[in-house]
């Protein structure tokens, strides 16, 4: 096990990049398996989870070409060109390769097993299944489907229309890719917003997608799905950390180049900028479908906010740093509607107030969130990851402004979603170092 050990420094300067988004970088790989011809990959996140995406890709009898570990050539086998695979498909500890590819392999003519980590297999499973079931699928798994294992077998799939009952980019993500092989139209309705890098990808390579504003219509294509040249932007659930740490550690200023700024994934900085921080966009293009943009923060004070509703699904996986930065602000933060953060890698909501109060934080749970009582004076201390790679970045941030010492036990599963954490903390003038 790997600690990082932490201690408060000068501020943050400088420029850095960050490693490829992880959503899209799973989405390409995936989608370029059942597309027709070369697709190549640029910027693609060499991380655990994108990596076990990689994997059962494989398995499945697709060959994929490493240019460099960043850049990869898929060779797409078609539509139904998949190959039913000799071993249980192991996802590891990755919940989108896990979900997506459940709905991919549903309307396959052969049967297939798909496993992951502890962690996996504790996490929720019947939103997808049931979905996937009303289409015709035929899928087992632990407690009737409640839990992986999974075991999907073939089945004739037929198109629905599906209300999602809390807005889900994987359950919707799953349901869609379902509706690639299902006989006539396959209708998905969100209640708010949620990413929406499936129907962009999907659109760019040809599929019979309509996105109209809360609604989503797909079915099979007639034409082959084409392959693409993609650049995957820089992933702002990655970039949050930095933004975070430059917003309240006074006298920095940084700037995070080639950020995706998909207005699904900026709630982050909307909630950074509700609270006082100053950041901006600059230099504002578009790559493979995808907005893009430099971000630069300058440190400053920051003064309490409350988040919840429906855009909370924005920064869902950003709200471990969020409750950092309000513990440097002024009031009383509150974040509400925010139960999906029991069922990720961890129940987040524990997690994050057990470890943030060893570190001297004011911060209380409710069932479906925190309330966070500032500005603290943080104080280091050794505090644990609990295997959750955005826990174990939001602590390493906390430690940059935390009095002392402070050491993230389980600090290597940062790598899990930005390989080169520590080191790019290091570049901007961050104390951090690795003790194995």
């Amino acid at each position: 096990m790997t600690r990082l050990i932490i201690h408060a420094g000068s501020p943050l300067a400088g420029r850095c990049l960050i490693p490829g988004d992880k959503s899209i970088s799973h989405r390409a790989v995936m989608f370029a398996a059942i597309a027709e011809g070369e697709t190549t990959i640029h910027n693609f996140l060499d991380g655990h989870d994108c990596r076990a995406t990689v994997a059962v890709m494989r398995e499945l009898g697709v060959t994929i070409d490493e240019i460099t570990p960043t850049d990869l050539v898929v060779h797409g086998r078609g539509l139904d060109g998949l190959i039913e695979p000799a071993t249980v498909l192991d996802c590891a500890n990755s919940g989108t390769t896990i979900r997506l590819l459940t709905g991919l392999l549903a309307g396959q003519n052969f049967t297939s097993f798909l496993t992951g980590t502890a962690q996996i297999r504790r996490r929720p499973m019947e939103r997808i299944v049931r979905p996937l079931r009303g289409m015709g699928a035929d899928i087992m798994g632990r407690q009737n489907g409640k839990y992986a294992p999974l075991g999907v077998r073939p089945a004739r799939l037929r198109g629905v229309e599906y209300d999602l009952p809390v807005a889900s980019a994987q359950v919707k993500s799953c349901v869609l890719l379902a509706g690639l092989y299902a006989k006539g139209l396959t209708i998905v309705r969100e209640p708010g917003p949620a990413r929406d890098h499936t129907e962009r990808l999907l659109q760019a390579m040809g599929a019979p997608i309509e996105v109209l504003g809360d609604t989503i219509h797909i079915e099979r294509p007639v034409e082959p799905l084409r392959s693409l040249e993609i650049n995957v932007p820089g992933d702002m659930s990655s970039a949050a950390f930095l933004l975070a740490a430059g917003a309240i550690a006074p006298g920095s200023l940084l700037t995070i180049a080639g950020v995706g700024v998909n207005p699904t994934r900026t709630g982050i900085v909307d909630a950074l900028l509700e609270m006082g921080a100053q950041i901006s966009y600059e230099n504002e293009r578009t790559e493979s479908g995808e907005p893009v943009a430099d971000i630069t923060v300058r440190g400053g004070d920051l003064r309490a906010a409350t988040f919840g509703g429906r855009d909370l699904v924005t920064m869902i996986d950003e709200l471990p740093i969020l409750a950092v930065a309000a513990t440097q602000a002024h009031g009383r933060t509150v974040i509400q509607d925010a139960g999906e953060l029991r069922v990720k890698e961890t129940d987040r909501i524990a997690t994050t107030v057990s470890e943030l109060r060893k570190l001297g934080a004011r911060i209380e749970p409710t069932p479906d969130g925190l309330i966070i009582d500032g500005p603290t004076r943080l104080m280091g201390g050794p505090v644990e990851s609990h295997g959750d790679h955005r826990l174990a970045m939001a602590l390493t941030v906390a430690g940059l402004i935390a009095q002392g010492r402070t050491t993230v036990a389980g600090g290597e599963v940062t790598a899990d979603s930005f390989p080169g954490f520590e080191e790019t903390l290091r570049v901007l003038g961050g104390d951090v170092g690795v003790e194995a």
